[in-house]
């Protein structure tokens, strides 16, 4: 079930069929890690994959949250979060994030996660739009992305639609009223670029 899982499930990660040392298992825990201050409420993990980052923030802020739900759109993936990383105040359920009924379905947050999903959609503007939908008033959006050639245009990678410049990705966050913009190198992150680093992931801590 498992190696069946990770053929065909594109860019999910599958912490147990990965090396601890393997680079892009430690960038998306690095993520989560990241993102868990900022959580409290009723939390939404928006492509919360194989569930392990799910579970990594309601260990680790149990105090804080009240209920997460993980959602993804693939079947097998939320089978597979279900047995491998059950948690008493996590719910997974299967989903399409630009599916407009989404909100009505899910409900208000205090907290939205989102990371590495906007480059796999193909309408980036209704998934943002669904996002702001669904968080609360005050409420926290945490969201990443790889950073690319830009909307509309081919990437290398397989599995992405495609990958915002850094100006179009901060164009995303216009409507908050407090956006906070870091860049990912490895397992770090930087709140003011450096002159000479490329940097490929962008993480938006936003208050709406």
């Amino acid at each position: 079930m498992v190696i069946a899982l990770l053929e065909w499930t594109g860019e999910r990660i599958i912490p147990k069929l990965l090396k601890p040392t393997n680079g892009m298992l430690l960038e998306h825990i690095a993520r989560y890690y990241f993102a868990a201050p900022y959580v409290k409420g009723r939390v939404l993990d928006i492509a919360c994959g194989t569930g392990y980052g799910c579970h990594m923030i309601a260990k680790d802020r149990k105090r804080e949250l009240t209920e997460l739900i993980g959602v993804d759109d693939d079947e097998a993936t939320i089978l597979y979060a279900n047995r491998e990383y059950n948690h008493q105040k996590i719910t997974y359920q299967q989903g399409d994030a630009l599916d407009p009924a989404l909100p009505e379905q899910l409900g208000l947050f205090d907290t939205i996660l989102s990371f590495e999903t906007i480059e796999h959609v193909a309408d980036d503007l209704l998934f943002m739009d669904n996002l702001y939908r669904m968080l609360k008033p005050g409420g926290t959006l945490v969201l990443s992305s790889p950073f690319g050639r830009g909307r509309g245009k081919e990437t290398s990678e397989p599995f992405h639609v495609h990958q915002l410049t850094p100006e179009e990705f901060a164009e995303l966050f216009v409507r908050y009223s407090d956006v906070d913009m870091y860049y990912q190198r490895g397992v770090t992150f930087e709140k003011t670029p450096r002159d000479g680093v490329r940097y490929f992931i962008g993480m938006a801590v936003c208050t709406k």
